[in-house]
């Protein structure tokens, strides 16, 4: 059986649709939503082919209407693009996103395979990249085959005494440096990591469509274009425009 891991796709379509693998089964980890504008044909996607799917934290923020922080970088594009998604999504789209579980285990291709957003000690927000010793002291008591993770968009594998851990890295906003959509792909117990390119002068092209300001499609396209890098000058919020 062959097993399609996505996640962080970030409602970049161009990214999603670039995927040609054929599959049997996907599994998507977190974070449909937010930093990109075309969140509808994402979603729609999820829906008809993840045959388990989890919620991340830009997920839960998106249905639950929360206001983001206020801050530069990455707080500053979720300012920006995160009403926008209330504006085009529907009744149904936001309550997929609320309903999604925080974790889940499925039984696929003979192997029991975990799945959550971040870690399962902090499901949607704790950071933790490729540290063997970090991930088995999380492991503890977890009954599986393969653990599926997201959130760092960076791609990873371990395997470990106790089971394998996978981070396909991120469809839609890769931050290790290499800007082409990252995924993975577990074929009779074994994984394999990959990369494919897309169309990101498509994506830049619908976020200036979308209205957003000068400034904030500079960060998004430094970020996509090298794989997580931000310019120096939009790391901080925007100066305030002095009254008149």
């Amino acid at each position: 059986m062959k097993i399609l891991v996505v996640a962080d796709i970030h409602s970049n379509w161009a990214a999603l649709a670039a995927i040609r693998e054929s599959f049997d089964a996907c599994l998507f980890v977190g974070d449909l939503v937010d930093y990109g504008v075309d969140p509808v044909p994402c979603i729609d996607w999820v829906r008809r082919h993840a045959v388990a799917a989890v919620r991340g934290n830009h997920d839960h923020a998106v249905a639950q209407r929360v206001v983001p922080r206020p801050g530069g970088g990455f707080r500053e594009l979720a300012s920006v693009t995160r009403p926008l998604h209330w504006r085009v999504l529907n009744r149904d789209d936001l309550k997929y996103l609320a309903r999604l579980p925080v974790t889940t285990t499925v039984e696929c291709g003979g192997l029991r395979i975990a799945m959550v957003h971040a870690t399962p000690r902090d499901p949607m927000d704790e950071y933790l990249q490729a540290d063997p010793q970090a991930w088995r002291e999380r492991l503890r008591n977890l009954n599986a085959d393969i653990l599926c993770v997201g959130h760092t968009h960076r791609q990873f594998h371990l395997e470990l005494p106790e089971l394998q851990v996978v981070n396909p890295g991120s469809v839609g906003q890769p931050r290790d440096g290499d800007p082409r959509c990252a995924y993975a792909i577990i074929e009779n117990g074994k994984v394999s990591l990959r990369r494919v390119e897309y169309d990101i002068d498509a994506t830049v092209l619908q976020m200036r469509a979308a209205g957003l300001d000068d400034r904030v499609i500079e960060l998004a396209e430094s970020v996509l274009r090298t794989g997580g890098k931000m310019p120096i000058n939009v790391l901080l919020p925007a100066p305030p425009v002095p009254l008149p």
